[in-house]
């Protein structure tokens, strides 16, 4: 997931330099919230982790 923020993000990067300022927004928006999705699964992954570990005798 974490290399599709980085792709929309080049894609973003490539398209402002080209002048392409419609394309470059809706890439960066779709980094952003694929970036957002990818955090919050991280954080429960983690949260779920460190539960299971402590119910372990």
């Amino acid at each position: 997931m974490l290399s599709w923020v980085l792709t929309f993000f080049i894609i973003a990067i490539i398209a402002a330099v080209l002048g392409f300022t419609g394309i470059a927004a809706a890439a960066t928006e779709i980094a952003r919230i694929i970036f957002v999705i990818f955090l919050i699964l991280f954080l429960v992954s983690l949260v779920m982790h460190l539960v299971a570990r402590v119910k372990r005798p």
